[in-house]
């Protein structure tokens, strides 16, 4: 099984059949976004720094978790309750084919957001505002769609409802690969975004025919990974670290290219 764990190393990202508290944790979304931004172009770096102006930084990083932290505050109810669904997909089965009106019903999972949000960043006559809150979905939307547990098949609530033994105390799957996973790392995410950059050039998935939606594909690598992420016996132990801490870091790295990607093309001028 951990030769198979390997192999998919580039494959990996999320099962969830309920959003999760934290997407990859702040660490986890912050490396994306630096990753990603290392990576802009000089128009859409530019563009980037005028629409968190009124945020007072340049950062992706800083606006990564904003979509999670949506829910804790009382004056965006309605906007979080509006997305709750978009940070997740859920499939209906091990062959992982996206079906729209089956897996994202009236466009309500992470493919049918990045579809939505990514439309409103790159149209310069919609305004600053609203251009800004579609960036900060973006950037956050990439690493969900990235990351373990939230593009599955399981009825387990994103892995949530699956318990297993994690350094001597009792967790769920879903919050190791929140931040148990990429904490054993031991590095902060700075220092983690930095060595990940220092390594050799991340190799992106194949697409996955059908060719007409990449976010679709993007969810559809991610929920094919998930055959192979959940631990015999339910105990993650130092052998389970070794070989999915590379996959994690990989996802990591495959969404912080993706990221730059998207947007480049939608902030070219």
């Amino acid at each position: 099984m951990l030769a198979s764990r390997r192999l998919l190393a580039g494959l990996l990202a999320a099962l969830a059949v309920t959003p999760a508290v934290h997407a990859w944790g702040r660490q986890g979304h912050a490396i994306v976004a630096e990753l990603a931004q290392r990576r802009l172009s000089p128009a859409a770096e530019a563009e980037v720094e005028r629409l968190l102006a009124p945020e007072h930084t340049r950062s992706l990083a800083d606006i990564a978790s904003w979509a999670d932290e949506l829910r804790d505050d009382a004056s965006r109810e309605a906007l979080a309750k509006a997305t709750s669904k978009l940070h997740y997909i859920n499939f209906r089965s091990d062959d992982c084919a996206y079906v729209p009106p089956r897996d994202c019903p009236g466009d309500q999972c992470v493919v049918g957001g990045l579809d939505r949000y990514v439309a409103v960043l790159a149209d310069r006559s919609q305004p600053d505002a609203l251009r800004l809150e579609a960036l900060k979905f973006v950037v956050h939307f990439v690493g969900d769609v990235h990351q373990p547990l939230h593009a599955g098949y399981r009825d387990d609530k994103g892995g949530n409802a699956y318990q297993v033994q994690f350094q001597g105390k009792g967790t769920n799957l879903h919050s190791v690969w929140d931040s148990g996973l990429l904490g054993t790392h031991g590095k902060d995410w700075r220092a983690y975004a930095a060595e990940l950059e220092s390594r050799a050039p991340v190799s992106l998935p194949q697409p996955i025919p059908p060719l007409d939606n990449p976010y679709a594909q993007w969810a559809e690598q991610s929920c094919a990974a998930t055959r192979d992420i959940y631990p015999d016996g339910h105990k993650i132990d130092d052998a389970y670290v070794a070989a999915e801490l590379p996959v994690a870091e990989s996802q990591l790295r495959i969404a912080g290219t993706r990221l730059a990607e998207v947007l480049n093309r939608a902030l070219a001028k």
